[in-house]
């Protein structure tokens, strides 16, 4: 059995089983496995293939088996995933394909699932891609389901986008944010300001962004020492505009709320290190919180990591910071093209549940500020429910804010001119496919001086 397909299958199945990250999962599943680099290929393409395109691949399945895809046992479904990801949408040979699907099922579940599995398979390779989509797009019940399973997106999602996209004016975008959603992001590197030179070539946008100059980054990242990191320039460029929102002066004290993983603490602290600035990180979970010790290890200085729930944290110290990053949890769905099987985990009620938690948070922060402090709430989701409409309650019930002009201080910051639709509020909402960033939200709130 092919080691690539082997490892793919073990992910695929980790995923289903006990809700894994792929992005976590399979690096050290390749590493474990000692696939050559060729194998390693296969094995990213075809788990994160399968992954991203799964609510086509189970209308497929299901049209294929004439039965719901959801009563289909895991294991078998996994593999009759991963095999149709190999049939429709790469060079494998079909033949093999089939026979090394039904040898996983056969190792994974026994041999009586595998005839089942043989006569499935062999279904969907007798007819092309095309002619499989033009069959599950027929049987759509709305526009919606019809572009979500052509872009293989669940509909709820489909519609929160174009909602925050038409807020912006810019609805006609749609379809090409749901096909950067299904391309694979460059790897992004962080040079931290002070302690590392950026490399090339250069992103445009964040002065200290520049992309992977080929082959594997983590030889030059593990000789930076820390100092050089994987971070996806959006994350750069919203904790750059939290210190840049106003002038630096020493002494002042920073937060970063919710710290995990460490990636926008890092930068943060090693700002702090040029302007005498002290900084604070906190973070809720345990094994995160040790994330961003890690992070904080190539930066000189002391910085103290609270492990606490961020609202009590905030609610112990009243007007007392000068600057708090709110990187607030989120969907993710700014994320999607990075994390494949979010699309499918979450929820509408993952969004009902998180927004109160959002409030919270943001409404805490701003009484930690001292007079004058800055406030940067950001999301990785786009979901106007979580960005806009969190920022709009909490201000609704407070006049001791002002709202600062997000994408003004952002265009202050780049190296190149950047497209910004706006709301007409001020505040920043990064598209991948406008932007080739994850889709980063952010506002800055000020509290006044009286």
């Amino acid at each position: 059995m092919s080691p690539a397909r082997r490892v793919a299958y073990d992910v695929l199945r980790a995923v289903s089983d006990s809700d894994a990250y792929a992005n976590l999962l399979l690096p050290s599943a390749i590493a474990e496995a000692q696939l050559n680099p060729q194998d390693a290929g296969l094995a990213t393409e075809l788990t994160y293939g399968t992954l991203r395109r799964r609510g086509t691949y189970d209308a497929i399945i299901a049209a294929a088996a004439g039965r719901p895809a959801d009563e289909i046992d895991a294991p078998v479904l996994d593999a009759l995933r991963l095999a149709t990801h190999q049939l429709l949408a790469t060079r494998v040979a079909s033949h093999a394909a089939v026979n090394e699907s039904v040898n996983l099922v056969s190792d994974a579940v026994g041999r009586g699932p595998s005839g089942f599995t043989n006569a499935v398979l062999r279904r969907i390779s007798q007819d092309t891609p095309g002619v499989w989509q033009e069959r599950i797009e027929a049987a759509a019940r709305s526009d919606d389901e019809r572009l979500g399973l052509r872009t293989a997106h669940p509909v709820w999602i489909i519609r929160a986008l174009r909602r925050a996209l038409a807020a912006e004016g810019r609805v006609e975008e749609l379809e090409e944010l749901l096909e950067a959603d299904n391309v694979s992001p460059q790897v992004t590197l962080v040079a931290l300001p002070g302690l590392a030179e950026r490399g090339t070539p250069a992103r445009p946008y964040a002065p200290t962004a520049f992309a992977s100059p080929g082959g594997d980054p983590l030889k030059m990242i593990s000789e930076a020492g820390g100092r050089i990191r994987v971070q996806d320039e959006g994350s750069q460029l919203v904790a750059l505009a939290l210190a840049a929102a106003k002038p630096i002066a020493a002494g002042e004290q920073w937060l970063d709320l919710c710290a995990g993983p460490g990636g926008k603490t890092a930068l943060l602290a090693a700002i702090a290190n040029q302007h005498e600035v002290t900084l604070e990180a906190n973070e809720v979970i345990p094994a995160r919180a040790g994330l961003v010790r890690k992070a904080l290890q190539a930066v000189p200085g002391e910085v103290t990591v609270h492990e606490q729930d961020g609202r009590d944290l905030v609610a112990a110290n009243p007007a007392r910071f000068d600057r708090i990053l709110v990187d607030a949890p989120c969907t993710g769905l700014g994320a999607l093209r990075r994390r494949p099987e979010a699309r499918w985990r979450k929820t509408p009620a993952d969004v009902a549940e998180l927004v109160p938690l959002q409030e919270q948070l943001l409404a805490g922060a701003i009484d930690a500020l001292a007079p004058g402090g800055v406030v940067a709430y950001v999301t990785c989701s786009p979901h106007l429910a979580e960005t806009s409409g969190v920022v709009a309650e909490v201000l609704r019930t407070r006049d001791d804010v002002d709202e600062l002009d997000a994408a003004a201080i952002l265009a202050s910051l780049v190296d190149s001119p950047i497209d910004l639709a706006s709301d007409g509020t001020g505040r920043v909402q990064l598209w991948p496919h406008r932007n080739g960033t994850d889709a980063m939200f952010l506002a800055l709130l000020q509290r006044t001086m009286s």
